[in-house]
């Protein structure tokens, strides 16, 4: 009866070693012959873990993932998440990559001079991100950046970061403002800003064309800028998708600047932070008229004969 045992007990010791070294050999063999993205789903399991291995042909069998998971402890350190499991890699890399927490990053960009509600659409159609919209944004109060999020990130988490981002720029700039701004609070500098960003995307321009909407608050002057005009008839909803008429520029609303004197009530658009800079601190200049040069930039004037001339000059070209 001893031998019997004894018998069983080497046969036992002989299969564990066999088994430990055929996952020991499996966990060091290249079995990754083209870089794929792995997902491990939040609340997976070391079991589905070890399945998902085998259904992509990582390891024979999940029970052979499963075992050198369980060896090796990974099974208690496996990470939601996406992973990026590149060409090459052995067993073991994969199993160490799943436990690293290193998923993959995702980007959404918000561009400057977008709307609200055009930001939000943007959001709302990101297959990466998770939920849905139940913040309230109000106009220009999400700062236009590259975003970087892992799969599953929520909506609403991506805007709280915007508006707290754009709340940091704003606070940071309103203090290094210029002296003697006819603004009274961040919040114009934040509409100025708007209208900047609509006005001009040429970067060298932008404290130019903050210079003209200066001096015109100054003297108490109308802005008459045609973005405004456009904001009052989409509502900042959708792009206008034509040239503005000239009755447009009679049309009844607060963002008419043809109309009605100083800033509109709200901004026009969200500003980037060199938009809010020029806004801060304008070119000291005498300008009150610009139009567009025909080339993507604008010709400045001090006078009307002059802002005229230039008119005449982009009709010509």
């Amino acid at each position: 009866m001893k031998k019997f045992f004894a018998f069983i007990l080497i046969v036992f010791v002989v299969s564990v070693v066999v088994t430990l070294t055929y996952v020991d050999r499996a966990l060091f063999k290249s079995v990754v012959t083209e870089s794929v993205v792995f997902e491990i789903q939040k609340g997976g399991s070391a079991q589905k873990t070890a399945q998902k291995l085998a259904d992509q042909k990582f390891v024979s069998h999940p029970i052979l993932a499963l075992l050198a998971m369980r060896f090796y402890g990974f099974d208690k350190n496996l990470k939601a998440g996406e992973y990026l499991i590149e060409k090459g890699m052995t067993l073991k890399d994969i199993l160490q990559k799943l436990t690293s927490g290193k998923v993959i990053m995702h980007q959404l960009t918000l561009p400057e001079g977008l709307t609200t509600a055009q930001m939000l659409a943007l959001i709302e159609q990101n297959e990466f991100l998770s939920g849905t919209v139940t913040q309230n944004v109000l106009e220009g109060e999400m700062l236009p950046e590259t975003y970087t999020f892992a799969k599953g990130k929520t909506k609403d988490s991506i805007i709280k970061k915007a508006k707290a981002d754009m709340q940091k720029a704003l606070d940071e700039i309103w203090q290094k403002r210029a002296e003697d701004l006819p603004l009274k609070d961040k919040n114009e500098l934040l509409i100025l800003a708007s209208i900047i960003e609509k006005e001009t995307g040429v970067n060298a321009e932008r404290q130019m064309v903050a210079s003209v909407f200066i001096n015109r608050l100054n003297i108490d002057m109308p802005l008459q800028t045609d973005p405004t005009v456009i904001y009052a008839i989409t509502g900042g909803k959708t792009d206008l998708k034509r040239s503005l008429k000239r009755n447009d520029l009679s049309i009844d609303s607060p963002y008419n600047t043809y109309l009605y004197k100083g800033l509109p009530p709200t901004p026009i658009c969200s500003p980037g932070k060199a938009a809010l800079e020029a806004a801060a601190d304008p070119a000291q200049t005498q300008y009150l008229y610009f139009v567009a040069d025909g080339k993507g930039g604008h010709r400045f004037a001090k006078t009307l004969s002059e802002h005229n001339e230039n008119i005449r000059l982009w009709l010509k070209k």
